[in-house]
């Protein structure tokens, strides 16, 4: 009856790691994520390639030490187990309407609330998970944009986890 009990406790303990966190298919995206930042595909996420990825993304004044600052919240290599990790504290526990601002803020670095939806379709249909036109139309079929082609990106926040009015009557 003991060992029952210590393999019990074992895998208890190793299905507390990580992985265990997400599903199946962020996984899978974390790992579509890390593939793009590790473009040398060692494994391994270093300065260089944070500070190349920042740049596709438009971020071009990034510091060193705001990047040796998050590399060094891994401990050591920034392998994917550990870029999970990472991400499973960042997440854990937080809202997931500040996450997606946060990640809209990454396109908006004057802080005025908006992206061009042009540009942004561009970027959705070019980077990461390519949308194709069809699923971009999809998306911004409820979003919020103004006369000259701006998205309100915290309403459109808001309707992502909270709903659309519209779609409930």
């Amino acid at each position: 009856i003991k060992k029952a009990s210590n393999k019990r406790q074992r895998g208890q303990k190793s299905s507390s790691n990580v992985f265990s966190m997400f599903e199946q298919s962020q996984i899978q995206e974390f790992k579509e994520a890390f593939g793009c930042i590790d473009q040398d595909r060692d494994g391994v996420i270093k300065k260089q390639e944070m500070k190349e990825t920042y740049a596709q993304l438009g971020k071009l004044n990034v510091k060193d030490e705001e990047l040796e600052e998050m590399l060094n919240e891994g401990k050591g290599p920034i392998n994917f187990t550990v870029f999970l990790t990472l991400f499973g504290e960042k997440l854990n526990g937080t809202d997931p309407e500040d996450t997606i601002l946060a990640a809209f803020k990454l396109f908006d670095p004057n802080g005025t609330g908006f992206v061009n939806k042009d540009e942004f379709k561009r970027l959705l249909m070019n980077q990461a998970d390519k949308f194709t036109a069809e699923e971009v139309d999809q998306a911004f079929a409820l979003a919020p944009i103004d006369p000259s082609g701006n998205i309100d990106y915290k309403s459109l926040c808001y309707i992502i986890t909270h709903g659309d009015e519209k779609e409930e009557s």
